[in-house]
């Protein structure tokens, strides 16, 4: 069965982790959907790799947090926060591709 990240989640956002790293926050919309997300095993380092086209050592964390039925990860930014170039100050706009984002799983 295909599944939408979006369709599990209540919150998908991406902010700073500081002027050199973002974070990607998913928010599942209940226990159910995060045990789908948390099995399907779609949230690693290459697939977040692939999907914001960096190596893959870019990837530093992914964290599953059963207690708010989130995952987080955390990345290089390609440019620095507010540096020439960059064009997402915050990182705010950068949880997109997240959005469009598709699985496999069989629940």
């Amino acid at each position: 069965m295909n599944r939408r990240l979006i369709d599990l989640a209540r919150v998908i956002r991406s902010k700073n982790a500081g002027p050199f790293e973002l974070t990607l926050d998913i928010i599942c919309k209940d226990e159910d959907a995060y045990a789908i997300l948390k099995r399907a095993q779609v949230i690693t380092p290459e697939r977040m790799a692939a999907l914001y086209h960096v190596p893959v050592e870019d990837i530093l964390q992914i964290i599953y947090f059963e207690p708010a039925h989130a995952v987080k990860v955390t990345m290089r930014r390609r440019i620095p926060s507010g540096a020439f170039g960059e064009t997402d100050i915050y990182g705010a706009q950068q949880h997109a591709p997240l959005m469009l984002m598709e699985f496999s799983c069989d629940t």
